[in-house]
């Protein structure tokens, strides 16, 4: 059967549940409805399985018709719904006649977002396992957008009455519809990143104990949210970053409340898996769906709660009602978030963190760049990975770590922590790895135009005053003291970038380091981070390289851009990418840029679009031994370019101190 798009709504998508899993580690988020408690019930109140693809409305829903008619069930924020023009109700099961037209108006009252599920779901082509749109990414749902005017819909065969209901229209009970208003609070578990080591005894106590705002830039991505401004308990970020906020990369959770600079965002299922901020507090996965009723206006609590006291993301009864927090809040567990401590039995240090209620954090040695480390979690994930561990979702490596997300119905916390501590005894050593390593050369049209809009995007939209304004290039110059930009270009072109992970900002997007220390320019990143950077900027954050898998908000200070490291139309016969892989780098690659005009990056952009772009890639090694003697044998220069760096470094900090850009309140 068909239903036709009369009219879309404001942003309405096609979305599935759970989404897409088991791409986190590549920079794909699992999408999905973003208020899944309102979806699933939706589905079930029809019949149909809980996770069949259904429609997600922002604001305001479409208008359908529907030819061979069917039955359909309006979920979610309040909102008026009409068939055949006469007022039918949400939370129950209405048959549309043949010909019939459903109109989903703007929505009446508290809430984000309304949900409309179809008897027999919605058929759309599978990406990556999952029909849920990224809109971001250009992929899933219909394709890979919202609807539009004149649309067609697929439906699958309608399952029949709800079994519990033969005889009735079937209708979700008053104690199962989730509790929306304007007033949240919201459950948290502590960590991964909390107080002394990141945040200041007090800077906890605010943040559990203050009512945050929604901002109104906010969306599937994250929310973000306005309050105080952390005192922080460090100074800096060392070689992560200027700001106290930034750290070496590592994976996020969705509904981590990541601080960006100083700005709180809660990240949503069409959020970053990779970066460099730190996250006091994680929303529990039972409470997720909140955050897609969050609208502009509305005040946020944090609830901590005890992780194994968090209420299940697999059920959908009135355990997750708003009002469950209060009930459960126990103070949380009261240990900020870290796990455990060791000390393994090659000296290295251990650190366990906890990231919400299904996820550990590992982190490797103390917190430095040091590629050691990351050889020690690259022997970890493949240990963990080759072992196929039930109840095991998610493996993605960071800088030093590698965060575990499991279903806590599964496999518990203790449990997870247990085995984690019992791999790493029995791992051999990495001091001696050699893993692949190709070499891939990418063009790099510096200072790009599309970079320089970026820039004068964020000076209208965000913050004029930002010291990395109006010049990034010129900011990396003098952070580092260089002597002038020449240094600063001759030194990207010189690199060879070491890939340490992917996703960084979306779709195999790598964070990278220059092997050699004496390339490695330090920068920090943009506070408030932008709301728009290009596709493919190329950018440095802290002592590392990423390039922009596409366009979304982002932090690191551009120097140019480059061609496409995710294949959007995944031909078949694309040379540089794998077939069904659209992602084009590998841990553990080295990149290296070439340089090319602004004009010519856009026709060589233009043939990979149209697969027929080809990269210069070869095959090599990573021999970390072998590495060990070059940093040896230049140990003089290494430690003269790092004395010139921190200087500037320590003037530059100095100068953010004078002019109040810690304390600053916006």
């Amino acid at each position: 059967m068909t239903i036709e798009v009369l009219r879309p709504g404001m942003l309405t998508t096609v979305q599935d549940w759970p989404g897409r899993v088991g791409y986190w580690h590549i920079g794909v988020p699992p999408s999905g409805p973003m208020d899944d408690l309102s979806f699933r019930i939706g589905n079930r109140v029809l019949g149909n399985d809980e996770g069949l693809p259904g429609l997600e409305c922002t604001r305001g829903g479409p208008a359908l018709r529907f030819p061979a008619g069917g039955r359909v069930c309006v979920t979610g924020a309040p909102v008026p719904v009409t068939l055949d023009g006469a007022p039918v109700p949400q939370w129950q099961s209405v048959t549309v006649p043949a010909g019939g037209l459903l109109d989903v108006g703007m929505l009446s009252g508290p809430g984000m977002r309304c949900y409309v599920l179809i008897a027999g779901g919605l058929v759309e082509p599978e990406y990556l396992g999952s029909t849920a749109t990224f809109t971001l990414g250009t992929f899933g749902g219909h394709d890979g957008r919202p609807l539009r005017e004149g649309d067609t819909l697929a439906t699958g065969v309608d399952p029949g009455p709800h079994q519990d209901w033969p005889d009735r229209d079937a209708r979700a009970a008053i104690e199962e519809q989730p509790s929306i208003g304007q007033r949240w609070e919201i459950a948290v578990t502590e960590g991964p990143h909390g107080a002394p080591e990141f945040f200041t005894r007090e800077d906890i106590d605010t943040v559990v104990g203050t009512d945050y705002t929604v901002h109104f830039n906010s969306d599937r991505t994250g929310v973000r949210l306005e309050g105080p401004k952390p005192h922080w308990a460090r100074m800096d970020g060392g070689e992560a970053g200027l700001h106290p906020s930034n750290i070496h990369d590592n994976a996020y959770c969705v509904g981590a409340l990541d601080f960006t600079g100083d700005t709180p965002i809660l990240l949503g299922p069409d959020g970053p898996s990779l970066g460099g901020f730190v996250c006091p507090v994680t929303v529990v996965g039972g409470d997720r769906w909140k955050l897609g009723q969050l609208a502009p206006g509305d005040t946020v609590r944090f609830v901590p709660v005890r992780a194994d006291r968090a209420p299940s993301l697999r059920t959908i009864d009135s355990d997750r009602r708003a009002s469950l927090p209060a009930v459960l809040s126990t103070g949380g567990d009261g240990d900020d978030g870290l796990l455990s401590r060791f000390t393994a039995a090659d000296g290295t240090k251990v650190t366990m963190r906890r990231a919400g209620d299904g996820g550990v954090l590992v982190e490797y040695g103390d917190m430095v760049l040091d590629l050691a480390l990351r050889a020690r979690v690259h022997v970890l994930y493949e240990h963990l990975l080759s072992r196929q561990i039930a109840g095991i979702t998610e493996l993605t490596p960071g800088v030093r770590s590698l965060q575990v997300q499991f279903d806590p119905a599964a496999l518990p916390m203790a449990e997870v922590l247990d085995l984690i501590a019992r791999a790493d005894e029995s791992l051999p050593a990495a001091t001696e790895l050699v893993v692949p390593s190709r070499t891939v050369r990418l063009p790099l049209s510096w200072d790009d135009p599309a970079t320089r809009e970026a820039i004068e995007r964020y000076m209208h939209g965000v913050r004029a005053d930002a010291p990395w304004c109006p010049w990034n290039i010129e900011f990396i110059r003098r952070v580092n003291g260089l002597a002038d930009v020449q240094q600063v270009y001759d030194t990207v072109f010189d690199a060879d970038y070491l890939v340490l992970g992917l996703g960084d900002v979306y779709l195999g997007a790598p964070v990278a380091t220059p092997l050699d220390p004496r390339h490695r320019l330090v920068t920090t990143k943009y506070n408030p981070a932008r709301t728009w950077t290009p596709e493919n900027a190329v950018g440095i954050g802290g002592a590392y390289m990423c390039i922009y898998g596409m366009e979304g908000p982002g932090g690191y200070q551009f120097v140019g851009r480059t061609t496409q490291v995710w294949n959007h139309r995944h031909p078949a016969d694309s040379a540089s990418f794998e077939p069904g892989t659209p992602w084009l780098l590998r841990y553990f690659d080295r990149i290296s840029f070439y340089p090319v005009s602004a004009d010519e990056l856009l026709d060589l952009r233009a043939d990979m679009a149209a697969g027929r772009g080809q990269v210069q890639i070869a095959d090599g090694q990573f021999d970390l031994g072998g590495y060990r003697d070059f940093l040896a044998a230049h140990a003089d220069s290494i430690a003269e370019f790092r004395a010139q760096q921190a200087t500037a470094f320590g003037a530059e900090r100095r100068a953010w101190d004078a002019a109040g850009e810690f304390r600053r309140a916006g």
